[in-house]
């Protein structure tokens, strides 16, 4: 599989540079040169298989030859080794947990998937490869277990001071060894604008080479299409009309999604759903798309004003409007709404959710109100302990921390403040 860039400038290459660079020499994307339906076969029966067996056979064509069979499967089982459930909460919604691996948030797929594949690519190679990340709450957490101890490999991580949990902020800033954080004062999009101008520093790039971990890296993104067929896996035989509701940020989880459904997976709709950080929800009612600034909320992660891949969501739909909304919907909700609808959630059902999942759940709800005959599926993509603060100060309980959680609560944070580019570059020269 060959890849191209979404500016459509830069040369085809392979999956491997695809991974090593992040992104093209003409600042867009990467996206597969074509994307081949698997035989429907394979999701009449897909009850009948592993997710070890549904991961394969669903990122092969992205990957083959490039990286032999037998080590993708042992990469794939690697990543996937924990559970993704899905739970009933009425008969028209239920959710995805994607908190069961190591750091308890989604990310813990594309993060472990993108780590053994740079680690196989990087085995013979003298050289160190620099992997920077911005995040706003799950990412950094995620790819530092996930690249911690990795052969040749320095992760730098840039994070918004002040605007992510205290438990995210311990599972990125405690690891040490190949992983270093960096605390800016800013936003999100700040960090992601230093992540971006950094691999269009040829002062810099021609000195180090450096790659991306955020949802911009092929290899961190593609993996994501695996949980939407495990839960369809679980729900085939229960239910026609499958929707997913996915707490959209940066928007690869839904793009994600997308693949799998160009893959042949009967999914019928997609919901996009937004907090105060709305640009896609206010693109699909005007056919305007205008990034703002980012907005603090209580759903952090999807603090995000610019989402880099939605441009991916154009290409899937060959840019034309009228066909992207027809397969995708969006709605935003405020950190009232969220709050109310933590405690709503729980005051019915007994089920305990984390900021984000409630944003899945009102846009599950809001699609539900004119197609009564779907079900759906909203995505929770944290575990609500990382967010204790939001959580038991609307539902009054108290949540027992994980294993997880425990191993860094009382560790001690260690970041570098970093205030610009100038700073952050100067930084990076150092290492």
């Amino acid at each position: 599989m060959n890849y191209y860039s979404l500016n459509n400038i830069a040369p085809n290459t392979t999956f491997e540079t695809a991974v090593i660079k992040g992104l093209a020499p003409d600042k867009g994307l990467y996206f597969p040169e074509n994307i081949t339906a698997l035989d429907p076969s394979f999701f009449d029966t897909i009850e009948t298989l592993s997710n070890e067996e549904i991961a394969y056979e669903a990122i092969k064509q992205f990957i083959s030859p490039e990286i032999p069979e037998a080590v993708l499967k042992t990469i794939v089982s690697e990543t996937l080794n924990f559970d993704f459930p899905v739970v009933k909460l009425t008969d028209s919604i239920s959710t995805l947990e994607l908190f069961h691996g190591p750091t308890m948030a989604f990310k813990d797929v594309g993060a472990r998937f993108m780590a053994r594949c740079l680690g196989y690519f990087n085995k013979n190679n003298s050289n160190e490869v620099t992997v920077l990340v911005a995040t706003s709450g799950d990412t950094g957490g995620a790819v530092a277990n996930g690249f911690l101890g990795v052969r040749g490999v320095r992760v730098v991580i840039l994070y918004p001071s002040g605007k992510v949990s205290n438990i995210q902020e311990k599972q990125l800033t405690t690891l040490g060894q190949n992983i270093t954080a960096l605390e800016v004062e800013g936003t999100f999009d700040d960090c992601q604008d230093m992540v971006k101008k950094a691999f269009l520093d040829e002062e810099l790039t021609s000195k180090m080479q450096l790659t991306s971990a955020n949802s911009i890296n092929v290899a961190r993104w593609l993996p994501q299409m695996f949980y939407f067929m495990f839960a369809y896996k679980q729900l085939k035989n229960k239910y026609k009309d499958i929707v997913f509701s996915v707490p959209s940020g940066n928007f690869g989880n839904v793009c994600a999604g997308m693949i799998a459904q160009k893959l042949g997976l009967p999914i019928k709709h997609f919901i996009a759903s937004n907090n105060d950080n709305n640009v896609v929800t206010r693109y699909l009612k005007s056919t305007n798309y205008e990034p703002k600034p980012s907005v603090q909320t209580v759903s952090n992660a999807m603090d995000v004003g610019n989402p880099s891949n939605f441009i991916r969501i154009q290409a899937i739909y060959d840019n034309d409007f009228n066909t992207l909304k027809s397969n995708l919907s969006s709605f935003s909700f405020t950190d009232k709404e969220t709050k109310e609808a933590l405690e709503e959630i729980y005051q019915t059902t007994g089920y305990v959710a984390d900021p984000h999942g409630a944003v899945g759940y009102l846009g599950s709800k809001s699609y539900l109100t004119t197609n009564k005959e779907a079900h759906c599926v909203f995505l929770e993509t944290a575990h609500p302990t990382k967010f204790l603060d939001v959580v038991e100060s609307v539902i009054d309980i108290d949540i027992p921390l994980p294993e997880q959680i425990k191993a860094v609560i009382d560790k001690t944070k260690v970041a570098t403040a970093v205030n610009n580019y100038t700073e952050f570059k100067a930084f990076l020269t150092q290492l």
